[in-house]
């Protein structure tokens, strides 16, 4: 290397050096570089198959645009709170904690609904910093509109804007939709928010009422595409489309419910099982189940549960199937269960109302989900193979231009979904100039 190449790499390794692992990304910017932001949209419940019986030419155009997944496999438990908290992490449900949509305590047994459950901080903010936080540290502002999780604070600190549901809140309203959009159009534009994650509580209401197969659920899904084209007509309209990433996708998918089979599981008919054994249940939630036997009696009650329904698998907490990184967690009971795909457990009584569920295995295809992607960031007319939710984190921190914290994810998994230079342009300019000089002057 020439002489003037040697000073011109020592300068750039001066200028690069706040990027060694755990140094603040902000210190890596040129103030007056321009940011690219992120908006990160989940439809509740949206299968990866939804699109192959409905007409959905936005979500199409999504495709042909930029970037979809031939589907995505989402975290065990496939419940909406520790899926989003996975896609906001980029941990699986063992090691971020958030175990399911309802807050529980084995020792005072309380047990609290999903609506409620979403404003109590601690069993959010149990170790895991989401992807708000992380970016605010590093110089962003980011926002949350109804995202679960993403109303409380994690070591004190909050999202700079935010906006939770009420308790009957109708998830289904398209009107009200287009006002949320609205809303976060002008976060982005009057408020400089640079990342914002957006729920809708559809199709997953709709799916779970009518069943997955229904003309109800297909009717939502067509206005959940209405809305995509809205979205992108948005972000046009706020001149947003050459400075914003979109990402689309879900929590997990939705299986029809096997209401009158022969065969369900039914706990409280189970010959050699009885309750006054348990000191702490969590039933009658879907296909999953925790128990927490009396003291001295677990081994009674695994022997009575385990091989007793051929649809029904029961555990002890330290043997549960290790794939689906969900066990390992210590507000997992000592014994937990989970059913075949349609059956869900019933505890003391039989009771079920919804005609399409999740949360059962997240191997079996309908609980798949979708991953558009679109911006000036990917890649265009691309379908890739599927892969985890669990990486998703990895991507979003990429687009940001910031240091992820420590994750189960692995950054080259979706990297083949960004241009050419796509994360190297989020170096400041000064960089960026020096790059350029070390190889013009490595050609001469």
């Amino acid at each position: 290397m020439k002489p003037s190449a040697v000073l011109l790499a020592g300068a750039l390794a001066a200028i690069l050096v706040p990027c060694c692992p755990g140094a603040p990304v902000h210190m890596q910017r040129s103030a007056h570089s321009p940011r690219s932001k992120l908006l990160l949209v989940s439809f509740d419940g949206f299968r990866w198959d939804y699109d192959q019986d409905v007409d959905t030419p936005n979500l199409d155009a999504m495709a042909r645009d930029g970037v979809k997944a031939r589907y995505m496999t989402p975290a065990f438990i496939t419940l909406t709170s520790p899926c989003h908290f996975t896609l906001v992490t980029g941990k699986y449900v063992e090691n971020h904690g958030v175990v399911h949509n309802m807050f529980y305590n084995t020792s005072s047994r309380l047990k609290l609904p999903y609506y409620t459950t979403l404003g109590i901080q601690s069993w959010w903010d149990n170790g895991s910093v989401p992807i708000w936080v992380t970016a605010q540290r590093q110089g962003l502002r980011t926002g949350s509109f109804f995202y679960p999780g993403g109303n409380v604070t994690y070591q004190g600190v909050a999202v700079t804007l935010s906006r939770k549901e009420g308790a009957l809140h109708n998830y289904g309203n398209e009107s009200e939709w287009r006002a949320n959009v609205d809303t976060v159009m002008t976060w982005f534009t009057q408020h400089d928010l640079h990342l914002v994650t957006l729920y809708f509580g559809e199709p997953d209401t709709t799916g779970h009422r009518y069943g997955p197969e229904s003309p109800q659920r297909q009717a939502m899904v067509e206005q959940v595409d209405r809305t995509v084209g809205y979205l992108r007509d948005s972000i046009a309209h706020h001149n947003l489309s050459d400075s914003l990433d979109l990402i689309v996708t879900s929590d997990h998918g939705m299986s029809s419910v096997q209401k009158t089979a022969p065969d369900l599981v039914e706990l409280h008919k189970l010959p050699n099982f009885t309750f006054q054994d348990v000191d702490f249940e969590l039933l009658d939630y879907g296909p999953n189940g925790m128990l927490l036997p009396k003291e001295g009696r677990l081994e009674q009650v695994y022997a009575a549960l385990r091989g007793a329904h051929p649809r029904l698998h029961v555990y002890r907490k330290e043997e549960f199937p290790s794939s689906f990184h969900y066990a390992g967690h210590p507000r997992i009971t000592p014994l937990l269960m989970y059913s075949d795909p349609g059956y869900v457990i019933h505890g003391r009584y039989s009771v079920q109302f919804n005609n399409g569920e999740h949360g059962f295995d997240n191997g079996d295809m309908d609980m798949k989900t979708i991953f558009r992607a679109v911006g000036p960031s990917f890649k265009e007319g691309l379908e890739v193979e599927p892969f985890e939710s669990v990486h998703v984190y990895e991507l979003m921190c990429q687009l940001l231009g910031i240091e992820p914290e420590a994750n189960d994810g692995d950054p080259a998994v979706l990297r083949p979904l960004l241009r050419s230079g796509a994360t190297l342009s989020r170096w400041p300019p000064s960089v960026m100039g020096l790059l350029g000089i070390m190889l013009l002057a490595k050609v001469a």
